[in-house]
This record gives structure tokens, sequence and C-alpha cells, in this order.
């Protein structure tokens, strides 16, 4: 199942219609490999799921920021729901629309927030009451000017990010759901802020916004914070406010090992689409790792097979600092070789060259003896991969490649060890 997408033909596993040997053949390792149409099934499949109710689908650019990947999702007509200033300006340079970016995250700037106004975004999601009297000074200091620009009838809007103290089964880093967590307000003082609206002005505070955390399997969780949340919008809308849109965020969880059963995309619309029915809201969901995770792969190539007394270490060129989760969220890729050899299984430790004992890609992991030289690949990897990559022991970052049929393309070149001075003086 984690190889959904990579099929494996006479032996050897291909990306689409390329063989993965081409890849590195021609591009080197390790490379993070994504599969284009994996990646607008995954996408349309929410648009389908979610049908004639008035919807829009924003794609988390956190989970994977790549300008080719984002320039594939905005053809495919999808808006984008960013964090930061850098994401914003991502999505620009990807041709994506800002009047369909929502502006996400816990700590905007000041220097963001007009970045987003000036480019004109959809909308914020705003996790404080500061954060909107901050949104709402920079609207008044620049709107003159942005009507000048771009005509009185274009007005900011915002969402109050809610916390609905639902507790969703996932790995604590990545749950925001609860009290206890950095984001959003609690939901019982959301009222009051909704009931100053009219003090936000020219900021039009129209839509409640929710984001319980990421890596979810359970979409009754959604559901949970769903009917607290339209009970808020309720309330509100029978003391006068009146709430336009309703953002439920991302969270979807994906399959990272065999045995697994993901979420069903098309069930959880379908138990959305009920839930709204007659409710006169636009939905809009934020998916990021289920749209591009399956969808991509890690290549990597063997080093060295080494015994340390009763323990086994396959030593490959791709380290923790090419793909962080196995060590920061003990996250389990299914890894596997991309020529099949019928070899006795052995258990190994699958580590890279980093000075850490944390750099691991798996660990007592039983598979087919691998050779040095070899070409593994580690699944799923299309989202929170390369984007959390970092320059530690001043590795070069990998390539990226998009797959598109029977060709593929170098989204993002190898770093050079140029690349890993620039800008630095003596």
């Amino acid at each position: 199942m984690p190889f959904q997408g990579f099929p494996r033909r006479d032996g050897r596993l291909f990306a689409e219609g390329v063989p993965l040997e081409r890849i590195a053949h021609e591009t080197g390792t390790p490379t993070y490999v994504y599969s284009a149409k994996g990646i607008r099934a995954n996408y349309r499949a929410y648009d389908q799921a979610l049908g004639d109710l008035p919807h829009e689908i924003h794609y988390a650019v956190k989970a994977n920021s790549s300008l080719g990947v984002l320039s594939l999702l905005a053809a495919e007509g999808a808006g984008f729901d960013i964090v930061s200033g850098g994401e914003l300006y991502r999505v620009i340079q990807a041709g994506g629309d800002p009047l369909r970016v929502v502006f996400s995250g816990a700590g905007k700037t000041e220097s963001e927030i007009r970045f987003a106004l000036e480019a004109k975004i959809g909308s914020f999601n705003a996790e404080s009451e500061a954060e909107l009297e901050l949104i709402t000074h920079c609207a008044r200091n620049i709107k003159h000017d942005l009507d000048q620009d771009r005509g009185p009838e274009w007005t900011p809007r915002a969402a109050l990010r809610v916390n609905p103290d639902v507790n969703a089964e996932t790995h604590p880093y990545i749950a925001t759901g609860l009290k206890a967590h950095k984001f959003g307000v609690d939901i019982e003082q959301a009222e009051r802020i909704y009931r100053r609206a009219k003090d936000f002005a020219p900021l039009e505070l129209d839509g409640v916004s929710c984001h319980i955390g990421s890596q979810i399997f359970d979409t009754g969780a959604f559901l949970d914070a769903l009917e607290k949340v339209l009970e808020l919008v309720d309330r509100l809308r029978a003391g006068g406010v009146e709430i336009k849109r309703l953002d439920l965020g991302g969270g979807l969880g994906v399959v990272y090992r065999d045995g697994e059963q993901p979420p069903s995309i098309p069930e959880y619309g379908a138990r959305l689409r009920e839930a709204l029915k007659g409710r006169d809201l636009e939905l809009q969901l934020e998916p990021g790792r289920s749209i591009v995770g399956p969808a991509g792969l890690l290549l990597t190539q063997a080093l060295y097979l080494k015994q340390n007394g009763d323990k086994n270490f396959l030593i490959v060129d791709a380290a923790m600092n090419d793909l962080i989760r196995p060590a920061l969220y003990q996250a389990e890729h299914e890894i596997a070789a991309v020529l099949h050899a019928d070899r006795a299984p052995m258990t190994v430790d699958v580590v890279g060259p980093i000075c850490e004992s944390g750099d691991f890609l798996a660990k007592d992991r039983e598979m087919p003896e691998v050779h040095p030289g070899e070409l593994i690949a580690v699944a799923t990897a299309g989202a929170y991969g390369f984007v959390q990559a970092s320059n530690y022991n001043s590795r070069p970052r990998a390539a990226e490649v998009l797959v598109d049929g029977s060709e593929y393309r170098v989204i993002r070149e190898r770093e050079s060890y140029e690349d890993l001075v620039r800008g630095e003086t003596v």
C-alpha cells in the first residue's frame, strides 16, 4: 500500500512510466521523486468528494512547498493554505491566485501581514484577539492605497481560529486541538471576540476556523470538532454576527507501513456534506499530507553493510538532514529495494552518514539483504520530507524530481558545495 502509485514491473520500481534506476543514474542520490498523477488524483478526490457543497480546497503549503508541486496544484485550480510570508511568495512565484490564499499560523509578523494585504489574499485565519487587532491596524494603514490600486470592492477578510478541545489520536507534536496547545482561541471565549466584529473594520470577520491536528485516521474526531464549531456558528448568527465560511483545516492521515488502511476521502466528504446540508456555509479544507505524501518517495543508495556484534547496519547516502521524520516523530516509512532480489531477509538499522545516533531511516527493519551500490526507496515521503531538510553536517540538500507519465523533470537542482556558503563571509 505505501508504494501505491509507484508500480513494480519486472522486479523494478517505477515512478509512473519512469524507472527509478534511470532517475538515480541521471540525477544522483539522494533524490526526492514525486508523481504528478498521484498529486492530481489526491487533490481531485477531495474536490469530487465535496460535490455540490460550496467549497474551496486550500492545499497546505507547509507539507511540500516546491515550486513544481505548487504550480501543478495551481493548474488544478487549488487554493493554498500558508503559514508564512515566504510561503505566500512561493505561491505567487508558482502562479497561484492570492485571492485563493488563506494565511494561517500562530506567529504572523507585521511585515508578513502587510505583504499578505498588499498581495490581496483571500483571508486570514487569525489565532488570537491581539492578532486580529494587528491585522486591523495594518489594513487601516494601507487600505486607502489598496482601494486606489484595486478598487473599493476588495475587503480584507478573516476567520478566528477556535480551539474545540478535541483530542485527536496522533503524535503529540502534531496535535493542535486541545486547550494545552498554542493554537487558536478557546471556543468558550470566541463569542466575546466575535461580538467585537465591527471594531475590526475594514477587516470583515466572516468565518470560523478550526484545525485539530495532522495524521488523523479517525474521521469521527473531525466530526466532533465540526459539531462544536457549528454550535458556535448558530449562537453567533442568532446574535447577529454574519458567518459565511467554515474552515475545518486539514489533517487526514496517510499510510506509512504495509497493513495500514488510510481514511477514505470520499467517505469523509460524504459525512461533511451531510453535516453541512442546508447550513448556507462555504466549507474550506486545507489538506496537505494526504495530497502529496503518498505521491512521493526518497531515492537513496546503499553505501555499506556493517555488523557490530548482533546488530546489522545498512548505511545509505540519505540521512536525517534529508528526511528527519523517523528521528523527530518516530515515523516508520516503508522501505524497499528498487531492484527486487530474491535474497534471504535480514534485520537492519537503515542509517545515514550524519554524526548522530539519531540519524536513522528505520530501526530493526526486516528486509531482503541489500548490497552496497544498490538503490532503495523510502515510501510516502512527499510530505514533510524535503521541506524539513537541512544542511546539518554541511551536507548539500537533495534534488527533487517531478514525474509526469513517461517523462520527468528536475524541479530543484541538487545543492553544491558553493550553495552551502552562499551569502556567508569570512
